[in-house]
């Protein structure tokens, strides 16, 4: 014990903006390899809330932990240190009397962009040593993560959370598929996507046969196409169902507004100065009734996606980007985070797959359009082997039997 490199340091964790079912998993690996170097290890709960006030930190060195159970037990906000529109006066002061306070000399945040972006800031500007860790069910943080498929070099995004979601996603839309065939509706799948189309794909391994993305507007000539198809596809269909799976930012024309919009939940902004998206598959249900005379229903999937256990695959994943950080730590390579270098598939999330990135290269990565039909409105097979490495197999099954018609 006495031998151990970083004895009498203290490294803590927080976890901020949405959850996803791996964030456990990430403080727990991550608490473990800062443990073997001989870190104590604190956790602050509430993400950058947490820092503010007095503090709400908690002590993780040596306690059992649980990183299968899906969320944070850290908790989480969508709080921003900096000064926004929300919060004019900036609470970097409170901040940083709180990492003096409690003796902290390595933080690592868990987040997306606003919560990485945020602690990349206190490096630049302070020098608070901080090492980023990625999370977010809408897989949009670039990670600069390669996809080599048919001889082609995709630039994609890999990060943990994306996983379990997008085994949620496959799975609930299976199930929807039957209540669709059951009544030959067409069914609007809702998915969580304020920018990118990553999650919103993973349904075509549930059934779903069409998609629309935020990076693709749906302007008053691509609504026209759009309902054509969709009224060709529920045709040509056998059964006569149809699933189509939309991101909640899908940017639509508004033909009383003559203009595109979203849909928004609610108008009100968080810290970062995001409003909330939801509604946008009744809008397009609707619209797809009257267009085409045939029924239409909308489900949104909500935060199902968000919630429940880690799943295998993100189980792993942040074990081996967890890896990567004792590297980092020590190296004393401070304002970077671990990612991983290449698509692979469960056997090959190893240390020797991952690199590193500067905090201020993170970003958001829209989906590639090498992964989507534009003019079809569906994903594409390159789209398909990507979700193989992560999802291995389909979650859907067929009811094959066809009855003989009685006839009078």
């Amino acid at each position: 014990m006495g031998n151990k490199l970083f004895k009498g340091k203290t490294l803590a964790i927080l976890t901020g903006g949405g959850d996803t079912p791996a964030l456990n998993s990430s403080i727990e690996s991550i608490r473990n390899r800062a443990a073997l170097l001989g870190y104590k290890v604190y956790g602050i709960r509430m993400g950058w809330k947490g820092l503010l006030g007095e503090g709400d930190v908690v002590d993780l060195t040596n306690i059992p932990y649980d990183g299968w159970y899906g969320g944070t037990a850290l908790l989480s906000s969508r709080t921003n240190p900096f000064a926004s529109k929300k919060n004019p006066e900036s609470r970097v002061p409170q901040v940083l009397k709180n990492l003096d306070r409690y003796g902290i000399d390595v933080l690592v945040s868990i987040g997306g962009d606003d919560t990485n972006g945020a602690a990349k800031r206190l490096f630049e500007t302070e020098g608070i040593p901080v090492i980023g860790f990625p999370k977010t069910i809408d897989n949009d943080l670039r990670t600069r993560t390669w996809h080599h498929v048919e001889g082609k070099k995709i630039e994609a995004v890999l990060c943990p959370g994306f996983p379990s979601a997008a085994k949620a996603i496959a799975e609930m839309t299976a199930n929807i598929k039957t209540t669709a065939e059951s009544h030959q509706r067409i069914m609007v799948l809702e998915v969580m996507g304020r920018d990118a189309g990553w999650l919103t794909g993973t349904a075509i391994f549930g059934g779903a046969t069409m998609a629309l993305i935020p990076e693709v507007p749906m302007t008053q000539e691509k609504k026209e196409l759009f309902f054509e198809l969709v009224k060709e596809n529920y045709l040509r269909h056998p059964k006569k169902a149809l699933l189509i799976a939309v991101s909640e930012g899908v940017r639509w024309y508004d033909e009383t507004k003559g203009k595109l919009d979203v849909v928004y939940a609610s108008s009100e902004v968080d810290e970062f100065g995001h409003p909330r998206f939801g509604g946008i598959s009744g809008v397009i249900a609707s619209e797809i009734s009257k267009r085409t005379g045939i029924e239409a229903r909308a489900q949104i999937t909500g935060y199902y996606p968000r919630s429940g256990m880690c799943r295998r695959y993100d189980k792993r994943l942040t074990q081996t980007l967890s890896d990567k950080i004792v590297e980092l730590l020590l190296n004393k390579e401070y304002g970077k985070m671990p990612v991983m270098n290449k698509i692979v598939p469960f056997q090959e999330l190893e240390e020797y797959n991952t690199s590193v990135i500067d905090m201020g290269d993170i970003g958001n990565q829209p989906l590639p359009l090498d992964y989507y039909n534009i003019d079809a409105f569906k994903f594409s097979s390159l789209y398909e082997d990507f979700l193989k490495n992560i999802l291995s197999r389909v979650h859907y099954v067929d009811f094959d039997t066809d009855f003989p018609l009685v006839l009078p």
